[in-house]
């Protein structure tokens, strides 16, 4: 009997032992991963069901919403983003009209450039090219360049050439001299002005102007026939998923599939090394118009926190897992919930261990662990499994408190017949561990009183025959 109460008293320990320590692991990864959100690096699944594998790597990539981050190279995409993100930026921060104005000329531009200039050196004339990118306003004394033409370096070596400067010029030219003068100083401020992209036009220049980007076709001017199109990076990077799919689709050994995954484009590098060419600069473009549009702020505004932009699929997901984490690990060490927690807990582990499972023919997953069917997510999946089948939170935990409060409520009533007729069946029903644990104390109760009831009719019964005998006498 010793025997048996000591190996369930162990057996109780280190199963309450084993739930607090997975209870610690998922809680301590939830407040890494959040805490990591406020770091250069913040923690993202991104990577993991990107490169999942298996049967199930579809539905795995598909979580992600943009698998191959194609969206990043979409400037309609990148444009809508950023527009979303400006809205919410001036009405959370509360911004004046003239944070407005200048938050608009970091994103769109300014409508034009000028500089300063009294007068037009005499017999000046814009034509051609000239005349639709210059205009000078007599009334305002302004040279000014339209905000969506810019200046290019030709044009403002043309408008530089029309007029000439003399170091030393006769008396009678010093004032020509001197407005032709202040026209060559307009025309270089107002060059380097317009020589200032917007956040847009940045990101257009990237991804739509760059030929090496974007590709190049050479047409004839005449006939508008193509000659020669050159595909770009952008282009190369879908031609080379396509092909990455394909080829991994057909692949049967392991050799097969870590072929395929080297593979890329000559010259360019594999798949993850484009993407990250192509992308990386979007998004570090993205972050300097974050950093530039909170300079624009006063401390007060600055306190109320930053402004993040809009979330994608992946920013959903991500959010899930790290809260999952935290709660599920916090009910697991209070025992609150505790069978719940643990199917929650196996559960979400399992789907880590569904998106690059152990299996034959499916590439290892990468690290040190060398597995084959079980591997430590499937482990862990049983243990929980294991613990949702026994009441460790009622052991210790708060589910011993909570499970005991409707047997409390219950024997804290009148007593009386009709108040135990009101009680539900189904709450008696429920409370039916507790209440084989209050069994003994109940069945004592009962063979106590019973004892008391006997010895006071002993009493009972001597006291009347005493009496008897002395009526006799």
């Amino acid at each position: 009997m010793h025997n048996r109460k000591s190996t369930f008293l162990v057996t109780v320990t280190l199963l309450v032992i084993l739930r607090i320590a997975i209870g610690w692991q998922f809680l301590y990864e939830g407040l890494w991963k959040l805490q990591s959100r406020q770091t250069a690096k913040p923690w993202t699944s991104a990577g993991y069901l990107r490169n999942s594998q298996g049967p199930f790597r579809n539905v795995f990539r598909s979580l992600t919403g943009d698998p191959d981050e194609l969206n990043w190279l979409n400037a309609d995409w990148v444009i809508a983003r950023w527009d979303t993100w400006q809205g919410k930026f001036v009405a959370d921060h509360g911004l004046d009209k003239s944070q407005v104005g200048r938050l608009d000329r970091l994103l769109n531009g300014p409508k034009d450039f000028r500089a300063e200039l009294a007068a037009l050196p005499d017999g000046l004339q814009f034509r051609g090219t000239l005349a639709k990118r210059l205009t000078f306003v007599a009334e305002s004394q302004r040279l000014v360049v339209d905000g969506k033409a810019h200046l290019t370096p030709r044009e403002r070596d043309a408008a530089l050439k029309l007029v000439t400067v003399d170091e030393n010029p006769a008396p009678e030219q010093r004032e020509a001299n001197a407005t032709a003068r202040k026209y060559r100083e307009a025309i270089e401020k107002v060059f380097a002005r317009s020589s200032r992209l917007s956040f847009k036009e940045r990101m257009r220049a990237s991804l739509l102007g760059d030929p090496e980007r974007a590709g190049l076709t050479i047409t004839d001017r005449k006939t508008k026939e193509e000659l020669e199109t050159r595909l770009g990076e952008i282009e190369l990077y879908r031609r080379q998923l396509a092909r990455y799919e394909a080829s991994l689709e057909s692949a049967e050994t392991d050799f097969q599939q870590k072929h395929v995954r080297q593979s890329g484009v000559p010259g360019h590098g594999d798949t993850a090394e484009i993407r990250a060419s192509l992308v990386g600069p979007i998004k570090a473009l993205e972050r300097e118009l974050i950093e530039a549009a909170e300079k624009l702020l006063t401390p007060e505004q600055r306190a109320r926190g930053p402004v993040a932009m809009p979330p994608t699929r992946i920013n959903q997901i991500d959010a899930m897992t790290m809260w999952g984490l935290t709660v599920i690990g916090t009910l697991l060490i209070a025992g609150f919930c505790s069978r719940l927690a643990a199917v929650g807990g196996a559960v979400l582990l399992f789907s880590f261990y569904l998106a690059m499972p152990p299996w034959p023919g499916v590439p290892p997953a990468p690290g040190p662990e060398h597995s084959l069917w079980v591997n430590k997510n499937l482990i862990e999946v049983l243990a929980l499994l294991a613990l949702a089948s026994v009441p460790t939170g009622r052991w210790f935990g708060l589910d011993a408190l909570t499970g005991r409060l409707p047997l409390k409520w219950r024997k804290n009533g009148d007593g009386s017949a009709d108040s135990a007729a009101e009680t539900p069946a189904t709450v008696t029903a429920g409370l039916s561990t507790t209440a084989v644990e209050s069994d003994g104390e109940e069945t004592d109760t009962v063979k106590r009183s019973g004892d008391a009831d006997a010895d006071g009719d002993r009493d009972s019964g001597n006291e009347a025959e005493e009496a008897t005998e002395l009526e006799k006498e």
